[in-house]
Formats: C-alpha cells, sequence, structure tokens
C-alpha cells in the first residue's frame, strides 16, 4: 500500500484504482533503482505493468507528480527507519548517534532515491510541512530538546541545532549516496571504511551538543 488507506472502507472501483496506481509505482520503483531517472518513461511504465500510457496518466499527470509521490515514499522509509531506531531506546546521546546512523544507512542502501529526493527540495517544489520530508528533523528537535532538559546537551536554540546537525548528518550521506567508493576509494584513504566515518561524524556531533 502506498498510502494509510483502510480497503475494506474503499468500494470495488476505489480498490481497482487503488491497485493499479500501487503497480505504477511498483514499477517506476523498480525502473528507478535500475535505471535511475532517466530510466523512467510513461511508455515503459505501461509495458512494465501491461496497460497503455494514457491509462497511466489517469493516475499521474506527468513524470515530475510521478517522481513527488516517489520522494515521499522515500521519505516516509527513512522516516520509519528513524523511528525503529528510536525505539530501541538509551539516553539522548545514544539515541541521536543511532537515529544519525540510521538516517546515513537508509542513503547508503538506497542513493539514487536520496539524491533524487533532495534534488528536487528548493523553493519551486518544497513539501509541505505534513511531508514525510520534515518528520526527521521534528523527531531530532524532540530528542534535543528532550537532552537540553534533561542537562544532558547545553542550554541552546533547538531548532537551529536540529538544522545545523541535519545538514550536517545529510552531507555524510549525499556523499555516501552520490560518490562512488567513499570514502576509502579516495587517493591514500583505503585503510578508511564508512563505518569509522560514519562513527566519528557521530560522536563529533554529539559532543557539539554535550554541556
Amino acid at each position: 500500500m502506498t498510502a494509510d488507506v483502510k480497503t475494506d472502507e474503499l468500494t470495488p472501483a476505489e480498490r481497482r484504482r487503488l491497485k493499479v496506481r500501487d503497480a505504477i509505482i511498483e514499477a517506476a520503483e523498480d525502473l528507478f533503482t535500475k535505471d535511475g531517472e532517466q530510466g523512467i518513461s510513461m511508455r515503459r511504465l505501461a509495458e512494465a505493468i501491461d496497460y497503455s500510457p494514457a491509462a497511466i496518466y489517469k493516475y499521474f499527470d506527468s513524470k515530475e507528480a510521478l517522481f513527488a509521490e516517489m520522494r515521499e515514499l522515500f521519505f516516509e522509509r527513512l522516516i520509519k527507519r528513524m523511528h525503529s531506531a528510536a525505539a530501541e531506546g538509551g539516553d539522548e546521546h545514544v539515541l541521536c548517534a543511532r537515529c544519525g546512523r540510521a538516517y546515513i544507512e537508509t542513503a547508503m542502501e538506497e542513493p539514487r532515491h536520496y539524491v533524487m529526493a533532495f534534488s528536487f527540495f528548493n523553493k519551486d517544489s518544497m513539501p509541505d510541512e505534513s511531508s514525510f520530508a520534515f518528520h526527521a528533523e521534528k523527531q531530532l528537535c524532540d530528542m534535543i530538546c528532550a537532552g537540553i532538559e534533561k542537562g544532558v546537551f547545553r542550554t541552546m536554540d533547538p531548532l537551529i541545532a536540529s538544522k545545523s546537525v541535519w545538514a550536517s548528518v545529510h552531507g555524510l550521506a549525499m556523499l555516501m549516496a552520490s560518490v562512488d567508493d567513499f570514502p576509502h576509494g579516495l587517493p591514500g584513504s583505503q585503510h578508511v571504511t564508512r563505518d569509522a566515518v560514519i562513527q566519528f561524524h557521530t560522536d563529533m556531533i554529539i559532543r557539539g551538543l554535550d554541556v
């Protein structure tokens, strides 16, 4: 399912429509994973699900509309991954570090989706505040607020702190997602592992929040 919809509350026609819509998105995800953004066309999607291109336009009026849905689904997977990391428990130091790692690892596992999701992140196509795109920062902000209240993080503006931490984690995530063999593929860095860089990076961020 692509949304929190109770199928037993839908009419048969609505269920059929939702099933086709899900099939279109699944086919688009498969093509995108294999061939990237350039690999998606309405013709290829139609061939993949045995529908006509005209039929697909009934569900998505453009490739941009389809990509917008794919971005939102990626952000939903990302926030679910972070929620799972937070659910393991621990103090604010542990939670922030674990959620930061979950964020970066999601980008590593779905590099094309991560790059695509943020390549459209600008003033002309900014998701609204209800988008999953902003849930990660809100979760981070809540953790920082909890740490400040407990006295384990220094007093600061949590909105400034959360955006700064997000920007820092995003920078490493984007490098991991877009640069082949980063970091050990760089000259003289063959001994440097991704895990070591993630660990150092998250530790450095947490120290910046400490009292």
